[in-house]
Formats: structure tokens, C-alpha cells, sequence
């Protein structure tokens, strides 16, 4: 019998030495992450003045093409599954792209957030579909072409929004 409770004892003891050099690799661990989102943080160059991130700008005109596109087609009689749509319809999205294309070309940190949010469902949607839908090798093919350059424009916009939220730096004396 004393000698269970010893090992349970000893177990216990491990146990509580192990947690405790766990808490301390996980304090390690997050120190040594913040340090390099500082460093991260002090590679960055505030835009300047009148500045729009390449990205961006490939956003907003992009936001451009399909805010004036969806008039223009809706204008030139375009039909969705034989209906014409409202109006209404037409209008809500040229609105919020007409907008965010605004937002996006005076680099506007809500614009490019707006527009990553648009590409993630855009990414979502085409791995849904390619997961479901895809039946020949074209489709597939189209599908992840979307998903490469959505992906791929949501990964250099990570960046252009950290500089667009940056506050500009005071020179140091």
C-alpha cells in the first residue's frame, strides 16, 4: 500500500515538473513570436503620402471592371437563367464594388479588408466547387486558376493592409 501511494506521489511530482516546463517553453515560444512581429513590424515602410500598394491598385481597377461591367451587361438586356434581372439586383452589387473600388484606389484599410473578404469566399467557393462540381478537366482547370490568383492577390494584400494601417513614423533625433 505505501508503496502505490509513493509512485502515485512520484507521478505527481513528474507531472507537476513536466506542466511547469511546459508553462515555461510556452512563455519562450511566445516571446520569441512577438520578437519577430517587432522585427516584422520595423521592416515595414509606412505608405507614402498619395501611396497605393501594386496590390491595391490591381484591386480597385478589378473592382472597376466588374462594378461598371454588371451595368453595362445588365443595360445590354443580359439574361441569368432566362429572367432579366430587377434593377435592384443590378444596382446592389455595382454599388458595393463601385464603392470598394473607391475605397481601394485611396488605399482605404475597410476597402482592401472588404475585398480580402470577398476573395475568401471567392476561395471558398472554388474549392466547394471543385470538390463537388468539377466534371471535366477544363472546369478543373479554370478552377484552380481562380483559386491560384485569388489566392495568391489575398496573400499580397496581408501585407498592403499592414502598411495601410501603419501609423507614419516620427524621424528619430
Amino acid at each position: 500500500m505505501a508503496n502505490r501511494e509513493r509512485r502515485r506521489a512520484e507521478r505527481r511530482k513528474r507531472k507537476q515538473r513536466g506542466a511547469r516546463g511546459a508553462a515555461e517553453r510556452m512563455r519562450e515560444g511566445y516571446a520569441k513570436a512577438a520578437e519577430r512581429d517587432r522585427e516584422a513590424r520595423e521592416a515595414l515602410e509606412p505608405l507614402a503620402e498619395g501611396e497605393r500598394p501594386t496590390v491595391v491598385t490591381i484591386a480597385a481597377m478589378l473592382s472597376t471592371v466588374v462594378a461598371v461591367g454588371t451595368m453595362v451587361t445588365w443595360i445590354a438586356g443580359a439574361e441569368v437563367e432566362g429572367d432579366r434581372p430587377e434593377f435592384v439586383q443590378v444596382l446592389a452589387p455595382t454599388l458595393l464594388f463601385g464603392v470598394m473600388a473607391w475605397g481601394l484606389w485611396k488605399a482605404r484599410y475597410w476597402a482592401v479588408l472588404g475585398f480580402q473578404t470577398l476573395l475568401v469566399f471567392v476561395l471558398f467557393a472554388g474549392a466547394w466547387g471543385l470538390a463537388t462540381r468539377a466534371g471535366s478537366a477544363a472546369e478543373i482547370l479554370l478552377t484552380l486558376g481562380l483559386l491560384g490568383i485569388a489566392g495568391t492577390v489575398f496573400w499580397f494584400m496581408v501585407k498592403a493592409m499592414a502598411r495601410i494601417q501603419m501609423p507614419s513614423r516620427l524621424p528619430r533625433e
